[in-house]
């Protein structure tokens, strides 16, 4: 037993080396940057949807725009290699870097993490259809997806699972910024003037983010509690939704503004964040 023990605990600090690696590094930084502009894109949508514009706000319209153009595929296979690259950097920070710590410390780390790579990774399927040719059209896309999932025994039960899912991912960020635990991971610059803007972005972008994030998990768990799927509209359909609103077209350019300071704080966080 004790020799079992000896030779699982060695294959596992040598997949912690490789997942420390220089490698790994880069190209999680590289995702990192990679959702960043897609959050960038996604406010930009928002405001113009706001101003009266079109477009879908939410990351598969952002994806659409990304994938545009004669570079488009091959630009997809890099964003698409690099979240993969961001999704088992969280799985190895969920299973492998906090396997020392307490028991409490491990089961926080392991759900926090292993929720945001099983998120990057659907983000780089995702990529990849588009690379593909194949991406999912935007405005239907959290529609069919829910759909599809409640046509299968205990799928409304899965469907309220993930609006449970998205809804702690959300206060995980509302959380993050308002009690600024970024900070650590942006040392670089915690005593320095260009510190206090990048804080105050951290603060903003990570609570709007949560609140996004939030909206949609709430339409989740309505869409299981009520049996009705087409309730279900994704990031686009709750920041539309804020338009039947008093106020709400000031809400909605208050959000795209801190989604593009999410977005910039992550390019920097991206460059010079310890990861």
């Amino acid at each position: 037993m004790a020799a079992e023990e000896s030779t699982g605990s060695g294959i596992a600090d040598t997949a912690e080396k490789i997942t420390d690696g220089v490698a790994l590094d880069v190209l999680a930084r590289f995702g990192f940057a990679v959702l960043a502009v897609v959050h960038i894109l996604i406010g930009v949508i928002a405001l113009q949807v706001a101003f009266g514009g079109t477009g879908q706000a939410e990351p598969t319209g952002a994806l659409e725009q990304l994938a545009s153009g004669t570079a488009g595929p091959w630009t997809m296979w890099a964003c698409s290699l690099g979240c993969g690259g961001l999704a088992l950097w969280q799985l190895s920070e969920a299973t492998l870097r906090y396997r020392r710590n307490a028991v409490g410390k491990r089961l926080e780390k392991a759900v926090s993490s292993g929720s945001l790579a099983v998120t990057y990774g659907v983000m780089a399927v995702t990529m990849g259809r588009f690379a593909l040719g194949d991406g999912p059209d935007s405005g239907e896309f959290t529609r069919d997806f829910t759909r599809t999932i409640t046509a299968y025994p205990l799928g409304l039960f899965a469907v309220l699972v993930v609006g449970g899912t998205v809804l702690g991912i959300g206060g995980y960020f509302v959380v993050k910024g308002l009690r600024r635990t970024f900070r650590p991971e942006l040392q670089h610059f915690e005593d320095s003037r260009r510190g206090a803007v990048i804080d105050a972005m951290g603060v903003v972008g990570h609570v709007t983010k949560g609140a996004a994030l939030l909206l949609v998990g709430l339409l989740f768990v309505v869409a299981a509690v009520t049996n009705r799927p087409s309730e279900s509209t994704g990031l686009d359909g709750s920041l539309k939704a804020l338009q039947d609103h008093p106020f709400g077209d000031a809400v909605l350019v208050a959000i795209a503004a801190g989604l593009i300071c999410y977005g910039v704080f992550a390019v920097i966080r991206a460059r010079f964040g310890r990861m």
